[in-house]
Parts: C-alpha cells; sequence; structure tokens
C-alpha cells in the first residue's frame, strides 16, 4: 500500500511540474561566439567592477588633495574693554575697541602663503575715533618645504596609485579573458569528445547487431554476443560520463558570464589550428613593455623615488622669509578713517627672516634613509618581477611550439587508427579476429580522436597563455582600458 502512495505521489509531481519542464526544455540555445563571450566576460563579472572602483576611489582622493590650494576666508568680529592709566594725573582711562576684519589666505605651489587683510575699528575713551587698515602678507620658505614636490606629495602620490589601480585592474581583466577563452575552448573539448562517444556508442550498436546476427547463423559462438554486449555497455557508460561533463562545463561557463541558466550553450567559434610565429627576442621585448605588472611596480618605484627626494628636503633647515605691505588710516570719523587708507596716507611694511633647525635632526635623516631604501627594494623587486617574467614567456614560447607539434603528431595517430580499425573490421568478417579484437582496436580509435581534439584545445590554450605573458592579450582581443572607466564613478 505504501509503495502504491509513493508511486502515485511521484506521478502527480511530474504532471505537476510537467508543463514548467517542457517550457525549460523549448528554451532555445544560447549561440555564442568567442568574442561575445568575453565582451560578457569583462561586462558581468562583479569581481572586476569591484577592481575598478580602487582607481575611482583614487581619482577621489586626487580630488579631495587639491583642496589645500583652496583659498581659505576669515570673518571676524570683536570686542575689547581695556583701562590705561593718564600719565599726567595718573587716573585710569577706559578704553572700548569694537573691530571687524575679513580675510583670505592661499598656499602657493611654491609653498608661500599669501594673504590679504582687511580691518576696522571704532575705539572709545575720552575722545572716539575710527581705524582701518588693509594689509598684504607672503611667508615663503626657502629650503624646507620649498617647491610643487614637496608641497603635491600627497597629491602626487594618489595620482600615481590611480596609475597602479588601473594596472591592477588589467592585470585582473587579462586574467579574466583568458580564464574565459579556455572555458569557452574546454567545453568546445568536451562538445567533441561527447560527438566522438556517440559515434563510438553506434558502433558497438552495430556491431552488437551483426555479431547477433553472425551467432545465429552459426558462424560465431555464443561467447561473442557477451563481448559485443560488454563493449556496447561500457560505451553507454562513457557517453553519459561525457554528456554530464559537457553539462558541468555549460554550469561553469554560465556562471562566468552570467547567462541564462535554463538555457544551453552552442559554441560558434572553432579553435584555430594555424600556426603561430613567434620571434623570443620580440615577445620578450613586449612582455617587459605591456605586463601591467611591470607597470605596477614602476609606479611603485615613481611613488618610493618621490618620497625620498620629499625626504631629502625636509633634512634641510627651516628657513623662511616674511613680507607684509599695507596701508592703514585713522580718524574721528569713520568715512574719514576708510578714506584715508583708500588715499595711502599711512602706509607700512616690513620683512624678515626666520631660521630653524633642530640639533641632530635625527627624526629627518632616519625618514630619509627609510625611504632610500625602500626605493632600493622596490627595484629589486622589479627585477625578480622581470626574470620571473622572461621564464613565463620562454615557457609559453615553448608550450605553443610543442603544442603545434602535436596536432600534426596526433591527426596522424588518427589516421592510423581508423585503418587499423577499418583493417580489423575485415578481419573479423573473415573470422581472423574477435569482437573483443575490434573493440580493442575501436577503443585505440576514441582515444586517438580525443587526443586530437585535446590538441587543438590545449595549442588554442598555449596562445592564450603567450598573449597573457606578454601583455598583449586585451589588445589581441580589442579591449580598451581608459581612466575614463574608472573617472565616470566619481560623480559629484
Amino acid at each position: 500500500m505504501k509503495r502504491t502512495t509513493k508511486v502515485t505521489a511521484a506521478m502527480t509531481l511530474c504532471l505537476a511540474l510537467g508543463p514548467a519542464a517542457s517550457l525549460l526544455a523549448q528554451q532555445p540555445p544560447i549561440e555564442l561566439t568567442l568574442k561575445e563571450a568575453i565582451r560578457l566576460g569583462f561586462e558581468r563579472n562583479l569581481d572586476l567592477k569591484v577592481e575598478l572602483y580602487n582607481p575611482a576611489l583614487a581619482e577621489a582622493e586626487i580630488r579631495r588633495s587639491l583642496g589645500i590650494y583652496d583659498p581659505l576666508l576669515s570673518l571676524g568680529a570683536g570686542y575689547d574693554r581695556s583701562t590705561s592709566t593718564n600719565t599726567f594725573n595718573f587716573t585710569p582711562i577706559r578704553v572700548d575697541q569694537y573691530s571687524v576684519s575679513a580675510g583670505v589666505s592661499q598656499l602657493m605651489p611654491t609653498g608661500a602663503i599669501v594673504g590679504a587683510t582687511a580691518n576696522s575699528s571704532k575705539v572709545s575713551s575720552t575722545t572716539n575715533y575710527y581705524t582701518s587698515g588693509v594689509n598684504f602678507s607672503v611667508s615663503q620658505p626657502l629650503l624646507r618645504n620649498f617647491g610643487r614636490e614637496v608641497n603635491e606629495l600627497e597629491i602626487a602620490v594618489f595620482r600615481y596609485g590611480k596609475e597602479g589601480s588601473l594596472e591592477r585592474f588589467r592585470t585582473r581583466l587579462s586574467d579574466t579573458v583568458a580564464q574565459v577563452r579556455n572555458e569557452y575552448f574546454r567545453l568546445y573539448n568536451l562538445r567533441e569528445a561527447l560527438e566522438v562517444k556517440k559515434t563510438s556508442l553506434a558502433l558497438a550498436n552495430r556491431i552488437l547487431d551483426e555479431t547477433r546476427g553472425r551467432v545465429r547463423a552459426g558462424v560465431l559462438p555464443a561467447m561473442e554476443i557477451l563481448n559485443a554486449e560488454f563493449g556496447s555497455a561500457t560505451r553507454e557508460k562513457e557517453v553519459i560520463d561525457a554528456e554530464r561533463a559537457v553539462r558541468d562545463q555549460m554550469d561553469v561557463l554560465r556562471l562566468v558570464l552570467q547567462l541564462d541558466p535554463a538555457r544551453d550553450i552552442v559554441i560558434v567559434d572553432e579553435p584555430s589550428k594555424e600556426g603561430l610565429s613567434v620571434v623570443e627576442e620580440e615577445a620578450l621585448a613586449l612582455a617587459l613593455r605591456n605586463r601591467p605588472e611591470l607597470a605596477a611596480q614602476r609606479v611603485n618605484i615613481k611613488i618610493d623615488e618621490l618620497q625620498q627626494r620629499v625626504a631629502k628636503n625636509r633634512t634641510l633647515p627651516d628657513l623662511t622669509v616674511d613680507a607684509n605691505l599695507g596701508v592703514g588710516g585713522f580718524d574721528p570719523r569713520f568715512a574719514g578713517g576708510l578714506e584715508r587708507t583708500a588715499k595711502g596716507e599711512d602706509p607700512n611694511w616690513g620683512i624678515g627672516v626666520n631660521l630653524s633647525y633642530p640639533i641632530g635632526n635625527r627624526a629627518a635623516k632616519n625618514e630619509y634613509l627609510r625611504s632610500r631604501l625602500a626605493v632600493e627594494q622596490a627595484q629589486t623587486q622589479l627585477q625578480s618581477l622581470e626574470a620571473g617574467i622572461a621564464r613565463e614567456v620562454k615557457a609559453a614560447i615553448r608550450l605553443v611550439a610543442s603544442s603545434y607539434k602535436q596536432l600534426d603528431v596526433t591527426s596522424r595517430g588518427r589516421a592510423y587508427a581508423e585503418d587499423r580499425l577499418r583493417a580489423f573490421q575485415k578481419r573479423n568478417a573473415v573470422g581472423l579476429a574477435t569482437t573483443k579484437d575490434v573493440f580493442d582496436v575501436e577503443n585505440d580509435l576514441v582515444t586517438a580522436k580525443g587526443s586530437q581534439i585535446q590538441a587543438v584545445v590545449d595549442y588554442n590554450n598555449a596562445i592564450t597563455q603567450l598573449w597573457r605573458v606578454t601583455g598583449e592579450i586585451l589588445d589581441r582581443q580589442g579591449i580598451r582600458v581608459s581612466e575614463n572607466q574608472a573617472d565616470a564613478l566619481v560623480r559629484p
């Protein structure tokens, strides 16, 4: 009774899911070209989008750092009461002063701070009068903190940081493009292998039918049917495994490209079999010029060298020139004080020099030493990267050459296996070879076909690896990276 109930429930579930399953089965497949797969790969990859935010953040930091050149406006108002003593009768005199002021100052690329200040006051005592004045000032360092490079250190570091972030984005993008190419050709490989397995199964079933007929005719012993049935069952299992492998790989490609999980993928472009001529010296030069990892490390060296120069500047004494120029005036009338100020009747000016230097100056000197060591470390890291990349390029060139040779070897191997199978089928027809012999030789043909397909895919993967290690894979696929892509994310 329980078994009947389970069967009924299962049938009900199948009927309920039948329309939905039928609808999924009717979804048309996606005919995917390699170019389209690569485009989807870098447009929909979430990790790439995350990486693109790093140069955008650097651009935001650059804009923030440029704020050091924003003029500083200051406004003030105050009241002051004091008591002074009359020098003739020594009686206290109360003095009330009301004042207002406005000023603006700005940092200059040379490190100078320039400013202008206007003020006006009313003084109330035994008599009332008004004062006003305009003053211009400049403070210019001559040694420490002199020059654009020192004052724009943070701006320059963020600019270099943005450049390095773009290079790291290029690295991640190159890896993504290489991954898409490899996964695309892997699906091609598995689909072709599945077709080979299906052909092998069809041949095994045909041999099984022929064997049964010959056993009935008394030409072959009954044992041959068992051999044929075993061979057919083995190939049926291989087809099932190959179909599962194709489905698994389609899931991988759907995930990488963010495709509809309900639709199958049809590979449109076949891997190339054309020979690729590579000159080692040119490939090495191309890699040293184009690899984004090297470009990012060179940016790090620029940052360290800049910080070293700034650290050296900060070991110098602090010598500053201060100068000011102004006009003022006072009058019993408010308008009179302004008029005297406008006419410049009471000019004033001044200039001075200030020098300071910490005895020993150990902090600045050791900071300079640390920055010099950082430069040497970064240069050594660059040399190590260059050596590693040179090894990668040479290995990739050898891989391309050997993979191309495999195309011919596996092609000849398949032709030999096909000739052997035809020969053994003829021998089997006249009783000189058993059914097991035919299946063994047919197994060799399946292996040869699989090796030929794998060789083509391996050759294209080797080309992908060569393009990646030489830093030209993005150019080969027509992909351009510019800082505008990151700047577009920085919205005010």
